[in-house]
């Protein structure tokens, strides 16, 4: 063995460097079992890793195991368009990725944002255990009037639709809430394809889960916290309502998505649309379950603060309308005894 044989060995502790083996065998069965996480901080290692970590079908496969709506040839066509491809569908979709509130839009921008999209499509998965249970797809068209000025909020399942899920449905006295809320998981990719972006508007576990007062009725909340108009904050609400008799199986009965503002009220389609394309296009911030739930907490208690300043003026005006209207009272009295 020659001297510099002996010390590139050395160096490597006798083995082989990874860089030696051949990029078919590092693509095919090392790259191949990797996650998303994984194989983009890979890609940083060096410039050979970087090329064989953009192999668009190491990111398909990585795509399509992580969100099985994304098999769909509506999907597949769109993903095709994006600027690379289903490593930016990756990077724009995944779960544990959130955009970070931005700064206030202007009346341009919010035209730029809105102008050209015509549809919005959904790849909505949901698990249970990480086991998937349902997955679809459906496109919304956003160019009509009722759209644009009705309250946005989009249906998953038809009225009479049900997902039957491996759960107990135990009725008011059991712990059915908090196992559904920790073991049933959504996923909700909003993708615009005229632009080739896409987030994913559903939070990493549940950020609320509660019985309904009147039908005892499981219902879940996965949402996100945005940056809606005016400098504002909304939320990006996925619902998921779950029943089934005493002691029998627990039913998925009805999942939508809305965007909420500070007030509670379910944003109209145009602003929501809005709202939607400045988050896919930006910036995005590692999150993780416990983040997700202490910005949900955040909203709502700035929610809360939003709705005491709105009482407080609304009694400061109650006070100032009663006070003019004693005094025109009192003016128009003295008046009158004057006489």
């Amino acid at each position: 063995m020659s001297s510099s044989s002996s010390t590139t060995a050395a160096n490597h502790g006798g083995g082989t460097p990874i860089t030696a083996i051949h990029s078919d065998i590092v693509r095919s069965h090392i790259l191949n079992r990797l996650d998303g996480s994984t194989l983009a901080s890979t890609s940083c290692a060096s410039a050979q890793f970087l090329s064989l970590c953009n192999d668009d079908h190491l990111w398909r496969e990585i795509c399509n195991s992580t969100w099985p709506s994304t098999t769909d040839p509506r999907v597949r066509d769109v993903i095709s368009g994006f600027p690379s491809g289903y490593r930016s569908f990756y990077s724009d979709s995944f779960p544990a990725v959130r955009h970070q509130n931005s700064a206030k839009r202007t009346k341009t921008k919010k035209r730029s944002l809105s102008g050209t999209s015509t549809e919005l499509i959904s790849a909505v998965d949901i698990y249970c255990d990480d086991k998937l249970i349902y997955s679809k797809v459906m496109v919304t068209e956003t160019h009509s009037g009722w759209f644009t000025y009705s309250p946005f909020r989009l249906d998953l399942l038809d009225p009479k639709e049900t997902v039957p899920t491996p759960l107990a449905f135990d009725g008011e006295n059991g712990n059915c809430v908090e196992i559904a809320s920790d073991r049933l998981r959504v996923s909700w990719v909003i993708i615009d394809p005229a632009k080739n972006r896409a987030v994913n508007v559903a939070s990493l576990k549940a950020v609320d889960a509660r019985r309904h007062w009147l039908n005892e009725e499981v219902q879940i909340r996965f949402a996100i916290v945005a940056a809606g108009g005016d400098g504002e904050l909304v939320q990006c609400a996925v619902m998921v309502t779950c029943g089934g008799r005493e002691c029998g199986e627990m039913h998925v009965r009805d999942v939508y998505m809305q965007v909420e503002d500070m007030e509670g009220k379910i944003v109209c389609g145009m602003e929501s649309l809005e709202i939607l394309q400045e988050a896919m296009e930006g910036q995005r911030c590692r999150s993780s379950r416990r983040m997700d739930k202490q910005k949900y907490e955040m909203f709502l208690k700035m929610k809360l603060e939003s709705m005491e300043r709105k009482q407080r003026r609304e009694r400061s005006l109650d006070i100032a309308f009663i006070a003019t209207g004693v005094s025109i009272f009192l003016s128009i009295l003295i008046l009158f005894l004057n006489r």
